[in-house]
């Protein structure tokens, strides 16, 4: 139980942190340098160890870049629903049916 509210304590605090923009870019870039780079925290040749920590950072930089894009999407609909004349009536179409009995 106490390991699990560590855990959650960090992750909130990673959470706050890459709420600023600033910091959000910060990490994907370093996320993408690490990746690439030679150097690792486990080496690859340690056979899980060494993958599970590129795949966490890779997850990382994956959510961070999906979260942006999510937001860039959702700022887009509002702009768009709020340059709309919201007093503008529908356009109404009259249409006259005539039956053919």
């Amino acid at each position: 139980m106490g390991k699990r509210f560590f855990t959650q304590l960090l992750v909130d605090k990673i959470r706050k942190i890459f709420r600023n923009s600033k910091y959000r870019w910060f990490a994907i870039i370093a996320g993408l340098v690490y990746l690439v780079s030679p150097l690792d925290i486990s080496p690859d040749v340690v056979p899980i160890l060494g993958w599970l920590d590129d795949g966490l950072i890779a997850s990382l930089v994956i959510a961070e870049v999906s979260q942006i894009v999510a937001e860039k999407l959702k700022n887009r609909q509002k702009g768009n629903s709020a340059t709309a004349n919201p007093t503008q009536t529908p356009a109404v179409i009259d249409v006259n049916a005539v039956s053919l009995n």
